[in-house]
């Protein structure tokens, strides 16, 4: 798949890459999409949910009343689930939401949110970004020049660039990030892929994974 590289003014350079074919143009696995999915926002889930039992709550342990003869029901301590501040009957519990996935199902779920993104023309390269500060004005025009100034954007870079993380940072919708520190949800959630030229020979020794 070939796409032209424009440069920061959103012009065609004259050159173009080649998108391999083995990631950008698979069939999609919708299904291993989801599981990459549901285990990121499981992943942002604390755990730490907690409520008390009768055994913690305060509270005398006495008896309220004989067992018999009183002409009510029976009844145990104050701590009884059944009375105002006493403790909650199977409660949630801390606990982790972790899921196992492996590496090959990880790896297939981001090449098919890759191959869905080539399918909507959501992907846009540009010449390399080079910037001795960081200075957010450059990338809000580049945004804008390339007509994603409006949609959530991530600049996919070859290598860590603190400058240009830095210049991204206070804008909303666009973010920055490596290509290896992707996942798939995040390409999923991004409207529009803007990788470097530079970024995109990672590719080069790609080793493809079976659908």
């Amino acid at each position: 798949m070939q796409i032209d590289v424009l440069n920061i003014k959103g012009q065609k350079t004259g050159r173009t890459v080649e998108l391999p074919e083995d990631i950008f143009g698979i069939e999609p696995n919708d299904h291993v999409i989801y599981l990459a999915v549901k285990q990121y926002l499981s992943a942002q889930r604390q755990g730490t949910h907690k409520v008390k039992t009768r055994a913690e709550v305060h509270g005398a342990s006495r008896k309220l009343h004989k067992q018999k003869g009183t002409g009510g029901s029976r009844k145990g301590n104050i701590r009884n689930p059944l009375y105002k501040g006493g403790g909650t009957i199977f409660g949630p519990k801390p606990h982790g939401y972790t899921i196992k996935l492996n590496r090959k199902v990880k790896d297939l779920a981001k090449i098919s949110a890759l191959s869905y993104k080539a399918k909507e023309n959501a992907i846009v390269v540009v010449e390399d970004i080079t910037l001795d500060t960081p200075k957010t004005k450059y990338i809000v025009e580049a945004m804008n020049a390339l007509s994603v100034a409006n949609k959530k954007s991530i600049i996919v870079l070859p290598e860590y660039n603190n400058n240009v993380y830095l210049s991204t940072r206070n804008i909303p919708n666009v973010a920055s990030s490596l290509y290896l520190d992707l996942n798939t949800y995040e390409i999923m959630n991004a409207d529009t892929l803007v990788f470097t030229e530079s970024a995109l020979k990672i590719f080069e020794n790609f080793e493809a994974v079976e659908a």
